[in-house]
């Protein structure tokens, strides 16, 4: 072919209505709509499959196709010779065409009635330019070279999981020109995704859990899989049924995403072939992330993925020495501390904190500090079986982070300062009264 998908991926965008044309076995032929076409790789798309019509009737009896598409800018016509493979009904592919047709569904209206069936997988035979001489003088796409560049330079200075998070969100706001993004991590154990770090919203939401499977990023953990939305779409954003969802219940972080996002870019962060987390950003302006965005921090998630590997256990101190003396507190009003041991929610004068793995590593904390102790390690807290951390991924310092920033939000009389590789402090400024027996 001496044109290539890749350099007509913007004519998938869904912007603008696909055509194809079929034949039945005694040579009738059948034109029809397409709602969409999907780049999968260089020699194959995917059709989507929403009705048992004249196309899929002709399709399973005669597997060849021509899908005309357009490019939105140029509004150059692509003429794709293709041919039938198989269906899939489930998987990666599956459910991006899924969330994707859902963005598109409700563009034009039509939630109700666009329901994915299936992903027809076909080979692409031939590309056609239907004005072949315009084709030569089309704008080449953005280049995000520079920027994922730009992204890897300051990850790569990065020591600890800490200053990795706050350098990638940094970078993509600065060299991308993101405004709002966040970074979730795994809780295997709980199957479940938890925000370390967010950029760009009023609360930051550290804390709050997606679970898998729900909305786009939740689709994009399940599925291993980056999901690129263009268009707001009821079905996979967060905002409004999150927070309908949970309501009053006083052991929940509201999640911190935009209200109404009209394009998302979800980028699930895997190493060794096991999930670690996801890279999740969105915007309020349409078709605001292109195939080039989606390249480039699916490269960057890679990137993440290995650093996030080595600081798992990268955090533990050579130097084991004892605990300082705990400072003594100041005279400022006491406060109440309780935790419930059901989930090791910890509640500070009444109010929700944090719960889960990080809950336990609080107040085991708060314990110790009553007993004199302020300097801590990461080695002892992960051979502590009364936090009951998993033997493999126990993600140590994400939940450290986690806690750490929600003190600082919550707490600003509770601090966990680094004092070295694999070491804390913890600072106490106001009495504390701890109330519970774990």
């Amino acid at each position: 072919m001496s044109i290539t998908l890749e350099s007509i991926r913007r004519c998938f965008e869904g912007a603008l209505p696909a055509q194809i044309a079929t034949c039945a076995l005694d040579g009738t032929p059948n034109v029809a709509y397409l709602s969409q076409v999907h780049y999968v790789d260089s020699e194959h798309v995917a059709l989507s499959f929403q009705f048992f019509s004249k196309t899929r009737e002709n399709v399973l009896a005669n597997p060849y196709a021509q899908v005309q598409v357009m490019e939105p800018v140029t509004g150059l016509q692509y003429q794709l010779a293709l041919q039938y493979l198989r269906t899939e009904t489930e998987g990666p592919l599956f459910e991006y065409m899924k969330a994707r047709l859902a963005g598109v569904a409700s563009q034009t209206g039509m939630s109700k009635v666009f329901r994915l069936r299936g992903s027809d997988v076909y080979r692409v035979l031939d590309i056609h330019c239907t004005e072949p001489h315009a084709q030569q003088d089309k704008p080449m796409p953005e280049n995000r070279m520079p920027a994922l560049r730009a992204c890897v330079q300051r990850l790569a200075k990065c020591a600890d999981l800490s200053s990795l998070l706050d350098e990638l969100l940094a970078g993509l706001a600065r060299h991308f020109g993101i405004e709002h993004a966040m970074v979730l991590m795994f809780d295997a154990a709980a199957g479940r995704l938890y925000t370390v770090a967010s950029l760009g919203y009023a609360e930051s939401g550290v804390g709050s859990e997606v679970m898998l499977g729900e909305g786009v990023i939740g689709v994009a953990a399940g599925q291993q899989t980056p999901i690129r939305i263009a268009y707001l779409t009821g079905d996979y954003a967060y905002s409004r049924a999150l927070r309908d969802r949970l309501g009053d219940c006083e052991k929940e972080i509201p999640f911190p995403g935009l209200a109404e996002p009209h394009s998302q870019l979800a980028m699930p962060i895997v190493a060794g072939g096991r999930l670690l987390g996801v890279l999740y950003a969105e915007s309020e302006q349409k078709l605001r992330f292109t195939y080039e965005d989606e390249d480039a921090l699916m490269a960057l998630a890679g990137q993440i993925g290995f650093a996030m590997q080595a600081f798992e256990h990268n955090g533990e101190s050579v130097d084991e020495q004892p605990g300082a003396p705990a400072p003594s507190a100041s005279d400022g009003t006491e406060v109440a501390v309780k935790l419930y041991p059901a989930d090791n929610s910890v509640f500070v004068d009444g109010e929700y904190l944090i719960k889960g793995v990080a809950g336990a590593i609080l107040w085991k904390l708060l314990r110790d500090h009553a007993q004199g102790r302020s300097e801590f390690s990461n080695r002892e807290l992960r051979l502590d079986a009364s936090l009951r951390l998993p033997d493999i991924s126990d993600n140590l310092e994400a939940r450290l982070i986690l806690l750490q920033k929600r003190l600082a939000e919550r707490c600003p009389f509770l601090r966990i300062e680094k004092t070295g590789r694999g070491r804390f402090r913890l600072a106490v400024e106001r009495p504390v009264r701890l109330e519970g027996n774990a």
